[in-house]
């Protein structure tokens, strides 16, 4: 089984356009949404859940009301201003630290983990598919990348399924750190502007660090050719190949609102690219196999 994860420097890149063609096209493999802050895989892909799980994560102060004299030691402590004069504690201003349960001598203040989201089993017609959703302005979305990957994983051994596809958050924070964690291909979806470039090369410098192979795929890569070229260039100096250059396609956002992976919306260049990229992908990935 071999775990395939698509990343990008930056939103808005394309990513999660060419995961679902590539979710259309893959066989024998399992979907997982690891862009849990802002899932969107799932509006391609039309899921139906057949489970769902409350993901718990951090704490949040709770007072006795029966239990508390109202001495005040808890709002002179608490250097979140998380507890009210008319000591009602605020749940958004509440970090969780778990001091005032700890100073309070009688025993007034608790501490309740909290529900912080939800994840999901789905059915697709492309196959199995786990997805998450994050509560608002909740944090530890690493914890759930790492919750929802695992179910994957678990499900890929259970059927026999060969690939995991990932759809990774973008940036280099937390959660996609969790993402790109022992998989086997790094999939780094970039465009020729001057922060596509930059955020690019974040990306690289962190696969680079965790060890995981990386290959480039220029999205839009004829909207600045002059930019195309540089990309090009850094990967020649760096070793990585570049699998794609898919060229701009008004087609695109139209299959969107119509809520299809691209490779089957329409038969032109961009869907002969993306058919490319995906034969080069396994390519790699059995190549990968043999030396093992």
């Amino acid at each position: 089984m071999k775990q395939i994860v698509i990343i990008s420097g930056k939103g808005g890149t394309g990513k999660t356009v060419l995961t679902a063609s590539l979710a259309s096209l893959a066989k024998e493999k399992v979907m997982v949404d690891c862009d849990v802050d802002a899932a969107d895989l799932h509006l391609l892909l039309n899921p139906s859940v057949k489970e769902r799980f409350e993901f718990r994560s951090g704490q949040t102060a709770q007072l006795d009301r029966e239990k508390c004299c109202e001495c005040g030691e808890c709002i002179d402590m608490c250097r979140f201003d998380a507890i009210g004069k008319d000591f009602v504690i605020d749940p958004v201003s509440c970090e969780g630290c778990g001091l005032c349960s700890r100073i309070c001598r009688y025993g007034a203040v608790r501490m309740e983990e909290n529900i912080s989201g939800e994840w999901f089993i789905s059915d697709t017609r492309y196959g199995p598919f786990v997805h998450a959703r994050l509560g608002i302005a909740e944090d530890n979305s690493g914890k759930l990348v790492s919750v929802v990957r695992q179910a994957a994983k678990d499900i890929a051994e259970k059927e026999q399924k060969s690939c995991i596809l990932i759809d990774g958050p973008p940036g280099i924070g937390c959660p996609v750190i969790a993402a790109i964690t022992d998989t086997d291909l790094a999939v780094i979806v970039t465009e020729p502007t001057v922060s596509g470039i930059h955020d690019m090369l974040r990306v690289i410098d962190m696969t680079g660090h965790f060890q995981i192979p990386a290959r480039v795929v220029i999205n839009k890569f004829d909207l600045n050719l002059e930019n195309s070229e540089k990309i090009t260039e850094i990967c020649a100096s760096r070793n990585i190949e570049i699998v794609g250059r898919i060229p701009f396609s008004a087609e695109v956002s139209r299959s969107l609102v119509k809520a299809v992976p691209f490779v089957e919306y329409t038969h032109d260049d961009v869907t002969e690219e993306i058919i490319s990229i995906w034969h080069k992908m396994e390519f790699i990935i059995e190549e990968k196999k043999s030396r093992t």
